[in-house]
């Protein structure tokens, strides 16, 4: 008697190797999927000089987040370019090469002190409260070891102060010090993050800024709350100045080395 027709299909089909070729199959449009995904607020891709880059990745559909804390809804991919001309020449005609600044590197917020245009608004912790807040209005916060700075002067790589140490901007549900508030001799206030700051017994060292930079630290706009928009532009001017001053740190060294070597 014939055997069943599926029977005789199964015997000599590898389900084996169906199976692994179905498993490599689905992996790459894993694979795919995670990709476009993860790309999702990047698109439309561009290239350096900010044309239109053609990509493998199609465009997936616009996705819609609501946000917590009644902040509305928010859109992704949507299609709109920053709004930000960025004072950058290329260094060369083809493309892989670097950006050199045009003007003020450090106010114009490009290279090493760039930062990215966030939301102008403070993160929230769990409750809708501001996370970052400064220590005179967060409630009962106090220096629990080490050095409390408030009250000492800052002093930069040129050896000179713009002012003293007033206060500092704690995140409250993770209880750590983010910024120092800085109040200048002209009376404005700066933030300084605390990652760039040395506290020492008698001072505060910022090596990154020399004194006649440090009034050019972005002013934040409330004196209660920071923005995420504003700590980037904190951030990324105060970290920039490790390059941008380098060479009056390296003719401040200059001076310092002939003063201690040459004769009296």
């Amino acid at each position: 008697m014939d055997a069943p027709y599926g029977w005789l299909f199964f015997g000599n089909f590898d389900l084996a190797l169906i199976s692994l070729y179905l498993f490599w199959l689905f992996f790459a449009g894993l694979v795919y999927y995670i990709q476009r995904e993860n790309m999702r607020e990047g698109y439309p891709l561009e290239n350096e000089d900010g044309s239109h880059a053609n990509s493998l990745l199609s465009i997936p559909e616009p996705k819609t987040f609501n946000l917590p804390h009644g902040r509305g809804e928010y859109k992704a991919p949507d299609f709109e370019r920053e709004k930000r001309d960025l004072a950058l020449a290329p260094t060369s005609g083809g493309t892989g090469f670097p950006f050199a600044p045009t003007g003020d590197a450090m106010k114009d917020g490009v290279g090493p002190a760039s930062w990215a245009a966030r939301r102008d608004e403070p993160e929230l912790d769990g409750h809708g409260h501001p996370k970052i807040q400064p220590m005179a209005k967060a409630g009962e916060f106090a220096v629990a070891a080490g050095r409390d700075p408030r009250g000492l002067k800052v002093v930069c790589h040129d050896r000179k102060s713009p002012g003293k140490v007033s206060d500092m901007w704690v995140d409250v549900p993770e209880q750590l010090v983010r910024y120092l508030e800085v109040t200048l001799d002209d009376g404005g206030k700066r933030l300084v993050p605390m990652p760039m700051a040395k506290i020492k017994a008698d001072r505060v060292v910022v090596n990154a800024l020399d004194s006649v930079s440090f009034a050019g630290i972005p002013a934040i706009a409330s004196d209660a709350q920071i923005t995420k928009l504003e700590e980037d532009k904190v951030s990324g001017y105060v970290a920039g100045g490790y390059l941008y001053t380098a060479d009056k740190r390296a003719s401040e060294l200059k001076a310092l080395s002939k003063a201690l070597t040459d004769p009296v």
